[in-house]
């Protein structure tokens, strides 16, 4: 069994790290399909609260409850504002996940071609090693066959 050379250490290695940030950017891709939903859930719920306020007031409602509905209201909009903000992050560590990943990707090419560059030279070498072996024989028996006994 061939022994394992450093280039094939640093192509284990780069595949590792890149499996890791792959691993890392699903999980950032699952954390982004999440507070999008959250965010979802609260747009439907003010969307809903806004609609409750104005079939209340139309049957009349107090000054305190109409004060408390627009509370309400804003408080879901801070949400909403504080929620958009996390995408926005999220989406900052999605795109340097993505860089990451590809520079990961490129380095392990790299190596990848360092390897397959290395066992075209061992194979070219191996088939001119052979070469030789095989022309000194012929020229070995040649000179058997050409020599008087």
């Amino acid at each position: 069994m061939p022994h394992e050379t450093p280039l094939d250490v640093l192509i284990n290695l780069a595949q590792d790290k890149l499996d890791a940030a792959g691993r890392a950017l699903s999980e950032l891709g699952e954390e982004r399909r999440n507070a999008q939903k959250q965010l979802s859930t609260l747009d439907t719920y003010r969307g809903d609260y806004t609609q409750r306020l104005q079939d209340t007031t139309a049957g009349g409602v107090s000054a305190s409850n109409y004060h408390n509905f627009r509370h309400f209201i804003a408080t879901l909009d801070e949400a909403i504002s504080q929620q958009n903000s996390i995408i926005a992050q999220i989406d900052t560590r999605i795109e340097a996940g993505r860089q990451r990943w590809h520079d990961e990707k490129r380095r392990l090419s790299s190596y990848e071609t360092l390897k397959a560059r290395q066992v075209r030279q061992l194979q070219y070498h191996e088939q001119r090693w052979e070469q030789r072996a095989s022309d000194e024989i012929s020229a070995g028996l040649y000179r058997r066959t050409r020599q008087p006994h």
